[in-house]
């Protein structure tokens, strides 16, 4: 397998059939290519298959792999995965068509050191912090540049609470209420 780097989710309508292929003929495993491209099982089986691709047995696979340079490959493929993106050793074990125990040798082999369960979960925690402050940045730009907060949580499926929470988080300076309806006379009548 070519040790190629994920795709972002934005690109996934990009990952074409052709791309898929190549990736597959070169070593990749179905479930590789899922956890690189974010696509899910069903829509790269069908882009491989709309490719005419002619798909390996697991046998034939571990075959594959058991020269040393794809195996090499391998390895440092799973570094990546392991130590840019997050990825936990099950997670290494399902790329790698591996047990647990052989995706941990492989990152071994690769340089990689093992993090203990509380190192990924800060890691992630710390991903899932970063991505979420891009979003609200994101809003802060299209609600400061006149979108309403119902209108930006429709767009982007969330809830109107969710939006002013991450617009808040954004250090945005909130637009004063509207009040469309009657208008309200404060003073007391007789």
């Amino acid at each position: 397998m070519n040790p190629h780097p994920p795709l972002t989710p934005g690109t996934s309508e990009a990952v074409t059939p052709e791309y898929l292929r190549k990736q597959y003929e070169s070593g990749a495993t179905v479930d590789e290519l899922v956890t690189a491209s974010g696509l899910s099982y069903g829509t790269v089986l069908n882009r491989l298959h709309d490719a005419g691709t002619v798909m390996r047995t697991s046998w034939q696979t571990r075959r594959m792999r058991q020269n040393p340079q794809a195996r090499k490959r391998l390895a440092t493929h799973l570094r990546t995965l392991y130590e840019q993106h997050g990825a936990t050793l099950t997670e290494l074990a399902a790329a790698a068509g591996e047990t647990r125990r052989g995706a941990r040798r492989l990152l071994i082999e690769a340089g990689g050191t093992v993090r203990t369960t509380q190192q990924t979960q800060r890691m992630r925690t710390a991903a899932r912090a970063a991505e979420r402050y891009r979003v609200a940045l994101s809003l802060r730009a299209r609600y400061e540049a006149g979108a309403t907060v119902p209108n930006l949580a429709r767009e982007h499926s969330y809830s109107i609470a969710s939006v002013y929470r991450l617009l808040h988080q954004a250090g945005t300076h909130m637009r004063p209420q509207h009040h469309h309806g009657p208008a309200h006379d404060t003073r007391k009548q007789p």
